[in-house]
């Protein structure tokens, strides 16, 4: 099934809108691009990838050009997460709660 993420500015108690994000799955001895995608203005990328395979994924948060449009110091370039798909037929979604010196995740619905 599909891929899909939102992100959610947790220091403005808003969605963060403009946030690229990069899809990706391991094959062999490197990473294979599934999908690429910008949150929405509602912080959304409804489908990164629309067909996933079993196996290890990651996205790719790249949040540092987000903070650095917005003024706002930042630890992070980027936020990569990785996470494991054990049944391709079922939906994913991976939200990311971000704020300029933490974050955090969860698998959403």
């Amino acid at each position: 099934m599909s891929l899909s993420t939102h992100v959610l500015d947790t220091a403005n108690g808003a969605p963060a809108a403009g946030v690229s994000v990069v899809a990706e799955r391991a094959h062999d001895d490197g990473w294979v691009l599934v999908g690429r995608g910008t949150t929405d203005a509602d912080g959304r990328v409804p489908e990164l990838a629309d067909r996933l395979v079993a196996g290890t994924h990651r996205l790719t948060f790249e949040v540092g050009r987000w903070f650095a449009e917005a003024d706002t110091p930042t630890f992070w370039s980027d936020v990569v997460i990785a996470f494991v798909v054990a049944d391709p037929d079922e939906h994913h979604h991976v939200p990311l709660l971000l704020s300029p010196f933490g974050y955090s995740t969860y698998r959403g619905s």
